[in-house]
This record gives structure tokens, C-alpha cells and sequence, in this order.
């Protein structure tokens, strides 16, 4: 039973106030995968022990049960949905997409004043937890072939020991597909009390760590609780990383040839004949 037929056969044994909470949940759908406790609240009008009272009575441990319930739901149905010939069509029809959808999606303004902070830092860092930080290692790899040194930093309290000594001159790269990652936003917090600049890239542009932002840039594909760190969402990511570095080579007039033959020339001979 999903937690749609739970909450219609336990309907009417709520209280009114719990009516509330199930008919937003009713109402909303998978987009409660993204919201919080607080969200709720807004929403509906009620207070913490009522929405906790409301989950328990559907034999939920807690909110965080609810929101992986509905997750299961959405997960089903995207699957059911594509229904592909074979797996190597959906695969490459998921990666298509991510970028198709993720090069359409892009402010060219934000785009362009991201490219303009990476000029003007003396140090850029990147910040990034579990599959985002995967993303961040990536971005720092790829910015050394162009000439640029960049250190992605994936450990939270790192982050916030870094983002503690930050200043004007400095600029971080925040990656979070949900943008309420709270490891990367209490770093980002710190550095943005210091002076220090940042560009987040994250699927929501009214989110927590988006608003913290100097420049934003959205990616597409939307991180379900079942599908977290999918391909596709990397694959967002990493379009606008290269967005961003080859808008900086170009704009800027980067030799990138000489760059790349001088990083080539540092690991030519690790090669085993």
C-alpha cells in the first residue's frame, strides 16, 4: 500500500488539523520531496506535533519516513513512464536530455557574471558533499587543464575551516542539486560573512545555499530520494562546469593549447611502454 491509499483509508480518524497536512500532501505530490518540516508548516498552518502526530498515525517513524514513501511512489512511476525499447536507449536518452534541457535552461547573464568572478579571484575553491563533491574533483581536474588552480574540497568541516580564513579575493563554486545541502550552506554562510564570492549551481534558484549566491546557474534534472547521485544530475552539473571554463578561455583570450601541452608534458612519461 503507497501513501496515497494510506492516507484516503485513514482519513476521516484525523483530527482536522491533520486533515490539513494530508490534504497538502494529497495536493503536492512528489514536490514534498524537496520540502522541509518548515515548508509544512508554511503551507499548511499547523505546528511540528501535528505534523509528526499526522505521520505516526500512517505508521511513518517520522516526516523523513513520509518523504521516502512518496519518493518510492515518484521513483515507480519515472520508471514505469520511460518504458524504453532496451536500457541503452533510456540510458542514452537520460543523458541527452540532461543536457539538452540543462543548455536551454541557462541565464546567459548569471552565466557570464560566474565567468567574470572566476577572473577576478585570486583562489577559487569547490565545494561539494557526497556525489556534488564527486562533481567538485571533476571541475578542479578539468580547470587545471585550462591554466587555473582550483582545490575541491569535499569534507565539511574543511570546508568551514577554509571558509573561515576567506576574503574578497576569494571565490567559491558551491554544487547542490537540492540546494538545502546544510554542510555546504553553513560553509558558504561563513565565507560569504568574510567578503568571499560565490557561484552556486543547483536545481533550485529560490533554495537556501542559491541565495546565498553571487552568481547562479540552474541545472535540470530533478534529484529524487530514490535516485540520488544519478548520472544524469552529474551529467547537469558537469555542463556547466564546461560552460564555465570554456566561456572563461574564450572570453578572456586563454592560449589553452600552450596550457594543456605544459600539463601534458608533466605526465607524458607515466605512461608504461
Amino acid at each position: 500500500m503507497n501513501y496515497i491509499e494510506n492516507i484516503k483509508i485513514r482519513y476521516e480518524d484525523l483530527t482536522k488539523s491533520e486533515k490539513k497536512v494530508a490534504d497538502y500532501i494529497l495536493s503536492s505530490g512528489e514536490k514534498i520531496i524537496n520540502q522541509t518540516l518548515t515548508d509544512i508548516k508554511k503551507s499548511t498552518g499547523v505546528g511540528d506535533a501535528t505534523i509528526i502526530r499526522f505521520c505516526q498515525k500512517l505508521d511513518y517513524q517520522g516526516f523523513s519516513d513520509l518523504k521516502i514513501a512518496i519518493a518510492k511512489v515518484a521513483f515507480e512511476k519515472g520508471s514505469d513512464e520511460e518504458a524504453p525499447d532496451s536500457y541503452t536507449a533510456l540510458v542514452g536518452s537520460r543523458l541527452i536530455n540532461a543536457i539538452k534541457s540543462t543548455i536551454q535552461l541557462i541565464n546567459t547573464k548569471e552565466l557570464n557574471k560566474g565567468i567574470e568572478l572566476i577572473r577576478n579571484s585570486k583562489r577559487i575553491f569547490i565545494f561539494g558533499v557526497g556525489a556534488s563533491g564527486v562533481t567538485a574533483v571533476d571541475m578542479a581536474s578539468r580547470f587545471l587543464r585550462e591554466g587555473i588552480q582550483a582545490e575541491a574540497i569535499t569534507d565539511s568541516h574543511y570546508q568551514a575551516q577554509n571558509a573561515s580564513l576567506m576574503t574578497s579575493e576569494d571565490l567559491i563554486i558551491a554544487f547542490s542539486l537540492s540546494g538545502r545541502t546544510k554542510d555546504t550552506f553553513d560553509s558558504c554562510r561563513i565565507a560569504k560573512a568574510n567578503g568571499a564570492k560565490i557561484i552556486v549551481i543547483t536545481n533550485h534558484l529560490l533554495s537556501p545555499i542559491a541565495k546565498k549566491g553571487d552568481a547562479v546557474l540552474q541545472t535540470t534534472v530533478e534529484e529524487l530520494l530514490m535516485n540520488g547521485g544519478s548520472l544524469s544530475g552529474k551529467i547537469s552539473q558537469l555542463c556547466i562546469c564546461d560552460l564555465l571554463i570554456t566561456g572563461y578561455t574564450i572570453t578572456y583570450h586563454i592560449n589553452s593549447l600552450k596550457i594543456r601541452e605544459q600539463v601534458l608534458r608533466s605526465v607524458i612519461d607515466k605512461e608504461i611502454d
